[in-house]
């Protein structure tokens, strides 16, 4: 029998589509959103607005930073770990427990190599406090002289990484965030009692991550199914795809790249009728944004490569220290370097880069001013102020 094929612009509109960058909705609010997309990545880094912001306002421009704390606040979301710090729908707690139990079987020894001696020795303590006083952000148990100083985030005092490691293993709860730090309390207190009560096996866990995977990618490898939540393992996530295709419920199909080439993945019988409608409309992204976090899934289906340079000596820098992918429809179009300077009020653009191939025209130019205007809303700031020379020639792709 003969593999279906599935053409680049199909496969690119039906991941996007599943990922709110197409022309329908995933949702009307937060809430919906975060949903649809399955979770949001957290990220401290506030150039112009913090990834998390980013993310889905690049679904809903009506979105604001407040509207995030407000559904937090309410327990329709949870934090925890993905393959990153990560907002989750709250109907999702009951699968993480399997990561909770796999997450501590791995962690102490990695974190007792990773500049952590003394972290386990306050684990009980650091529990007793919470238990008896109530929530903690991480400077109310820090001890006198206990981090290294002028060495970077990573100097945890031992109290610190206690809250981590009781919060990755799930004995503590992230309550809400105060100036983004972590306001710690005991899961009871934050996750709703019914979803805290319920229980799920190992196997309904692994067979809900694949499912929810897939649902959101559209057609995807087994390994791009497990990297998803980063909730199972690539094996487990093999051994689904061989057992749903066995079932006839999943089909092998050849997805071409952007670059003419076919690989082998796995999709619905149904998914491949779907030619979702693509928005015309040009988006800045975050560099975290969920359509774009698995790099090389990114740069087969689209043919950009993307490297985040914030670690990269500034003199070696090939764009800058935090550049946002332009999306325009289906295509990934450029990318922009600017900055929120919220003391003159402005957006600052430095530069914008077009892919090879595409031209900024009158009407592209048009498209990129109005989302730049869109940004400054975002980042409350008044004017888009341009640098001079600041539309570059396209580069070629960077190693």
């Amino acid at each position: 029998m003969s593999v279906p094929r599935l053409g680049n612009a199909q496969a690119r509109a039906i991941f996007l589509a599943r990922h709110g960058l197409g022309r329908a909705s995933i949702g009307a609010d937060a809430e919906a959103v975060i949903e649809g997309l399955g979770f949001v990545q957290i990220d401290s880094v506030s150039v112009v607005e913090r990834a998390h912001h980013m993310i889905l306002w690049a679904r809903n421009p009506k979105y604001r930073p407040n509207d995030l704390d407000k559904i937090h606040a309410r327990g329709a979301v949870f934090e925890h770990w993905t393959h990153d710090a990560s907002v989750l729908p709250m109907a999702s707690y009951p699968y993480w427990r399997l990561k909770f139990r796999r997450d501590e079987d791995g962690m102490a020894e990695r974190w007792k190599r990773w500049q952590r001696e003394g972290f386990e020795e306050r684990l009980d303590t650091v529990l007793e406090r919470v238990a008896r006083h109530g929530a903690v952000m991480s400077q109310d148990l820090k001890e006198d002289g206990s981090a290294k100083k002028g060495t970077g985030w990573w100097d945890w005092h031992p109290s610190k990484t206690a809250l981590e490691f009781l919060w990755r293993n799930g004995r503590l709860a992230v309550a809400r965030r105060e100036g983004f730090r972590k306001v710690y309390d005991l899961p009871e207190r934050v996750i709703p009692s019914q979803i805290l009560r319920s229980e799920v096996s190992e196997s309904a866990v692994l067979a809900w991550a694949c499912d929810a995977a897939l649902v959101r990618l559209g057609v995807a490898t087994s390994g791009e199914i497990a990297a998803f939540f980063a909730l199972v393992r690539p094996k487990e996530a093999a051994i689904w795809c061989a057992q749903e295709c066995a079932a006839g419920r999943l089909l092998e199909v050849d997805v071409e790249g952007a670059d003419g080439q076919w690989k082998r993945a796995f999709a619905r019988p149904e998914t491949l009728a779907e030619h979702p409608e693509m928005s015309s409309r040009l988006r800045v992204l975050s560099p975290f944004d969920p359509a774009l976090r698995d790099r090389k899934r990114a740069e087969r289906l689209f043919g950009f490569h993307y490297r985040i340079e914030i670690f990269v000596p500034e003199k070696q820098r090939v764009y800058g220290y935090y550049v946002f992918p332009l999306m325009e429809g289906d295509r990934l179009v450029g990318r922009v370097d600017m900055k929120a300077d919220r003391a003159r009020d402005r957006l600052a653009v430095a530069a914008v880069w077009p892919e090879v191939g595409v031209a900024f025209g009158k009407q592209r130019l048009a498209k990129l001013e109005a989302e730049l205007n869109r940004v400054a809303a975002l980042a409350g700031v008044s004017e888009v102020v341009f640098a001079a020379g600041w539309l570059r020639a396209p580069m070629q792709r960077q190693a």
